[in-house]
């Protein structure tokens, strides 16, 4: 339990780097990122994009999957050991993949990739591609499909509202359906 709790104290550390990073050497505000007081209407955007995550998810591991006559080992083993760990630990997880991935790879990556070559686009093929390979380890390329639909989903969550709160939720809810509710 140690080892994991400080591979999250790592992400923890990483998103803190890259808000002192924005604030003191960019000079900054947070909002640059999208952060920004939640309202009841960008709330139930991101209920609405966390069921939509959900429903992709669903769909590809029970019909795209086996469509492709793919093997989700991996995934099911990865997902079988974090439903082994202690519920505090599982919720952790989730909110800490919630606000440290929806920071660094849509609020960050999106808007600087956006600032640099002026393209949104491109700004979400990014985010998209990074967050995607950020997964690969431990869970197999199995799994890239539906979190790679899932990026899609919350980078165009991001890029239509830039309001990262939103997005918070929307991927802690989505991720709560697989990890909390077992």
């Amino acid at each position: 339990m140690g080892a994991m709790l400080g591979r999250e104290a790592v992400f923890w550390t990483a998103a803190g780097a890259v808000v002192l990073w924005l604030t003191r050497v960019e000079r900054l505000p947070l909002s640059s990122l999208g952060i920004r007081r939640p309202t009841g209407r960008g709330m139930g955007i991101a209920v609405l994009a966390a069921v939509i995550v959900t429903a992709f998810m669903v769909i590809q591991f029970a019909v795209v999957i086996p469509l492709l006559h793919l093997n989700p080992a991996d995934a099911l083993a990865r997902q079988n050991a974090i439903l082994g760990t202690p519920y505090w630990y599982r919720v952790l997880l989730v909110l800490r993949a919630a606000v440290v991935e929806e920071l660094l790879f849509r609020g960050y990556m999106i808007e600087k990739v956006r600032q640099l070559s002026g393209s949104p686009t491109l700004a979400v093929i990014v985010s998209v591609a990074a967050f995607t390979l950020a997964h690969l380890r431990g869970w197999g390329a199995v799994h890239l499909i539906p979190v790679a639909a899932g990026a899609t989903v919350l980078a165009l969550l991001y890029l239509w509202r830039r309001d990262l709160p939103s997005n918070i939720l929307a991927h802690f809810l989505s991720d709560a359906a697989g990890f909390l509710t077992r």
